[in-house]
């Protein structure tokens, strides 16, 4: 019998970051291989997963970004769960076709609510009438979530995305494949360890500090691969990109604005985007930006416009969107790329007194728009873990408040991601403990066929 394989995402793993803080990982390297990946584009997450998973570019799977503007709601959804909106089969309906004994477990991996899996978890928030975030995961089947809450405790919502993001996210996320592992024993696991991800794009990954982040994870996917390799399992781990470090931003929903194309809506004060009013507007997605046009006149205006700004590279029309593989119905109109370094903002409003209330807070549904500022604390505030304990105590007595302590500017962000890696050092890559699939270089859109020899061998 053929022997379970453990897929690991360390996300922005890449060559160049391997070395005497990795002993786990050059240890599964040196007993199998090692290959750099050609990314998808974008490099980001969402799409980076589907194209691991269905073996397709964005033009196939429709994963475009980390969300886009969904045309028949006239509204903008980021980091949506249902793995419905993946087009193209999957890596588990093609094993199960093969063998109908296959099993699946996926945890953590994105879209992975609904999916034809075995077992699955995934950060899943309660979010009560009265205003509280309560941290919380959604879990097929449903006893799963409380057999592993019972064991590893709650999950650490807050540790996995904002200011206090660290390593207690991943960990807790690679025991529960232990758990997971050890009671059903799936032919397929697939586990999502996001921790390196945050201080990259903090501190970039130029500072010092991100040694301390690489031992962490290297000790957290060590301990797994152990773990599992000692039972048999075969060891699969890859990235989605790498991050370079960050030298700007652009506020693309500005530029809209003050060029006449975006429109808004005042509520309470504050100012809301109006997609379906606007004319042209831009779902920011780190170093890519999908831009929607209402008007098809408006396109060569709006393209020599961005193609003007600077820290704009490039502005992908159709030909040119066939030709990075993003072809899709659910891709802007046009597909802004930012220089190497820059990166883009979701900013739409101009007075800062008319932010929304949601724009100092972490909320990654309701921005339309990715966020990376909400992994800072706002420097302004003289004492902001005051100000958190204080609001934390009107939640709990019932007020409905704003745990509004994230900045509304780009300034601290000094990594980002989005563009193709330049160099394959700094690109993402795939280590793996059989060597009957060793090779230099792979294409991301490879990995399906590569887990799927794998569980054949």
């Amino acid at each position: 019998m053929s022997r379970p394989l453990v897929v690991i995402d360390i996300v922005g793993l890449t060559p160049a970051l391997l070395g005497e803080e990795t002993p786990h990982l050059n240890a599964l390297v040196n007993d199998g291989f090692m290959a750099t990946l050609a990314g998808v584009f974008p490099a980001v997450t969402c799409t980076a997963q589907a194209s691991m998973l269905t073996g397709l570019p964005p033009s196939g799977h429709g994963i475009v970004a980390n969300g886009w503007y969904f045309r028949d709601l006239a509204e903008i959804w980021l980091w949506r769960q249902s793995n419905h909106l993946i087009q193209g089969e999957k890596v588990w309906d093609a094993a199960r076709s093969a063998n109908t004994e296959f099993t699946c477990a996926k945890l953590f991996w994105w879209y992975n609510m609904y999916a034809d899996v075995d077992w699955s978890a995934t950060p899943r928030p309660i979010y009560p009438a009265d205003g509280r975030k309560i941290p919380g995961i959604y879990t097929e089947p449903p006893t799963l979530k409380q057999s592993l809450q019972e064991k590893l405790g709650p999950f650490p919502m807050f540790n996995f995305w904002g200011p206090a993001s660290d390593i207690r996210s991943s960990a807790w996320i690679a025991q529960s494949a232990k758990e997971v592992f050890d009671a059903h024993r799936p032919r397929l696991s697939l586990v999502y360890l996001p921790h390196l991800d945050y201080n990259l794009q903090r501190l970039g990954p130029n500072d010092a500090a991100i040694r301390e982040d690489l031992r962490q994870i290297d000790q957290v996917a060590g301990e797994l691969i152990e773990h599992v390799r000692a039972q048999g399992a075969e060891v699969m781990v890859v990235s989605e990109y790498g991050i370079e470090q960050a030298t700007g931003s652009v506020d693309i929903n500005r530029i809209l604005r003050t060029a006449g194309f975006l429109r808004t809506q005042e509520t309470l004060g504050w100012e809301l985007l109006d997609p379906g009013a606007s004319h042209a507007f831009a779902v920011a997605d780190h170093q890519v930006a999908h831009v929607y046009l209402q008007r098809s006149s408006d396109l060569q205006t709006v393209k020599s416009l961005l193609e003007k700004t600077p820290g704009i590279e490039r502005v992908l029309d159709a030909v040119e969107k066939k030709a990075f593989g993003i072809d899709h119905e659910r891709a802007g109109e046009l597909v802004a790329i930012a220089e190497p370094g820059h990166w883009f903002t979701y900013y739409y409003w101009l007075d800062e007194n008319k932010a929304p209330d949601f724009a100092p807070t972490v909320d990654i549904h309701r921005k339309p728009g990715y966020d990376p500022a909400e992994l800072f604390l706002d420097p302004k505030l003289r004492f902001p873990k005051l100000r958190i304990a204080r609001r934390l105590l009107q939640k709990k007595l019932g007020f409905r408040t704003l745990l509004d302590v994230i900045p509304t500017h780009a300034d601290q962000v000094q990594g980002t991601h989005g563009r193709l890696a330049d160099d394959p050092e700094q690109g993402p890559l795939l280590i793996g403990s059989d060597r009957s699939l060793a090779a230099d270089e792979y294409a991301m859109t490879d990995v399906k066929q590569l887990i799927l020899r794998g569980l054949a061998s």
